[in-house]
């Protein structure tokens, strides 16, 4: 294959994140998001919210990371946060899929793709801890537009979703903060359970 095939047959593959359905709701608690809309959120988030991150990020370099962190899920499909069973396979599963679906790209592509979704999964660098946050946060919002449907459905705790976010105000303090505020509203509410 040519390199133009390469990256058309990647670019065909992605189409497929579209189809890949997340546990938590639209804002207007409608339907379930996909994976794209997901990836797409946190871009704009990333662009919108850089200025709350704890430390000067690239803009641009967490944008594409937000943006392929899911791919993966084409093959391992999504986990649900709290789903513990699921979550036991899950970066096995995950590893075998960024194996595959990377390597349909050039090979310097392949590499660098491959690399951003190593730095999401590490969450070492600023960029990564920032990518990391949003896509913490970013369901606690809709969860909270929603009236949290997607909390009552599964029956999740307080204490789940503090657990959870354990490193998300290493991205930034200022965001978990305000997803806290959430998370308190809707404990009170009975969205969530104590």
């Amino acid at each position: 294959m040519t390199r133009l095939e390469k990256q058309m047959q990647f670019i065909r593959e992605l189409d497929k994140v579209k189809e890949i359905t997340r546990q938590t709701y639209l804002a207007d608690g409608s339907r379930k998001e996909n994976d794209a809309e997901h990836s797409w959120h946190l871009a704009v988030m990333a662009a919108l919210l850089a200025e709350y991150a704890n430390e000067p990020i690239d803009v641009g370099h967490t944008m594409l990371m937000v943006l392929l962190h899911d791919v993966i899920e084409i093959d391992a499909g999504d986990t649900y946060a709290y789903d513990a069973a699921g979550n036991e396979t899950k970066r096995a599963r995950e590893l075998v899929a960024a194996d595959r679906i990377y390597a349909l790209l050039p090979e310097d592509q392949a590499a660098y793709c491959r690399a951003l979704w190593d730095e999401f999964e590490a969450n070492e660098t600023a960029e990564a801890k920032f990518a990391n946050t949003l896509d913490k946060v970013q369901p606690v919002l809709l969860n909270d537009a929603s009236g949290g449907i997607s909390w009552k459905e599964h029956g999740v705790a307080k204490e789940q979703i503090i657990r959870r976010n354990a490193h998300t105000p290493e991205g930034s303090e200022e965001l978990w903060a305000y997803a806290k505020g959430l998370i308190e509203k809707n404990v009170e509410k009975g969205n969530i359970l104590p």
